[in-house]
């Protein structure tokens, strides 16, 4: 199959340094989410300095610079998707980031994981192309091995429970059919994704640090579909404190 066809190459036709340039004085650690309302409620708390920007056809979509604890940390919206999510990280890594923190919803393939609850993925199923451009075909690809304990230490230290285990990652959220999710969840996967397999094989390809963690969102594990906290709207006051859990580590790594 195509998606078997792995190039080992580290240099393409264009690469992202061609397309950004490294700016100096870049915070080296970043914090991310795909929320806009959660990101400009952010950039209003913190004070955030654009710094820089992300151009597509599309628009443009801004990057901040923020302070916390006296460190400084760059913010901004991740683009919802495998390829337009690693499109604009392969962008900030040309820009000077190093390290990646990145928070965002998923749905649960368990229903009996509580809406908004903290979820630690520690692999993901490759149901998506991008991931295959990075890395060799595999079913799975482990993720957050660095970093993990240091963020189960501060969820402890704040009496925040969390769950840990498997995500399946899709390209198509609309084709998460009943047999398809019967079939992932005796993978061993709770909950569902767009993202977290193809940006975690950007990151080893690059060999920079990625750390992911999700709240959960709707529910798939029904006969039907339960929306839950799903939508900016939803709970918002509850899930502004998320960024918290973020930034916390962050100043640790």
């Amino acid at each position: 199959m195509i998606l078997e066809d792995f190039d080992e190459c580290k240099t393409s036709t264009f690469d992202p340094y061609e397309v950004e340039n490294i700016i100096p004085n870049f915070p080296k650690i970043g914090i991310s989410c795909f929320s806009k309302k959660l990101i400009d409620r952010y950039i209003e708390i913190f004070n955030g300095e654009k710094i820089a920007e992300f151009k597509n056809a599309n628009g443009k979509t801004p990057i901040y610079k923020i302070n916390y604890e006296g460190k400084e940390f760059a913010l901004f919206m991740s683009f919802i998707g495998a390829s337009a999510c690693t499109g604009a990280y392969e962008e900030i890594l040309a820009m000077g980031l190093e390290k990646l923190i990145i928070f965002g919803t998923c749905g649960v393939l368990d229903r009996n994981i509580d809406d908004l609850a903290i979820i630690i993925p520690n692999s993901a199923v490759r149901d998506e192309g991008t991931s295959y451009h990075y890395m060799k075909a595999s079913d799975e690809i482990k993720v957050n091995e660095k970093y993990k304990d240091e963020f189960i230490k501060i969820l402890n230290d704040n009496n925040i429970s969390y769950i840990e285990g498997k995500v399946w990652t899709t390209d198509a959220p609309y084709r998460e059919t009943r047999s398809k999710v019967l079939k992932r969840k005796e993978q061993g996967c709770i909950c569902v994704d767009m993202e977290c397999s193809a940006i975690n094989a950007v990151a080893k390809f690059r060999d920079k640090d990625i750390f992911q963690f999700f709240y959960a969102a709707d529910n798939l594990d029904s006969k039907k579909w339960d929306q839950r906290s799903l939508g900016d709207d939803n709970r918002l006051s509850e899930k502004e404190q998320i960024i918290y859990l973020a930034l916390n580590l962050a100043i640790k790594i």
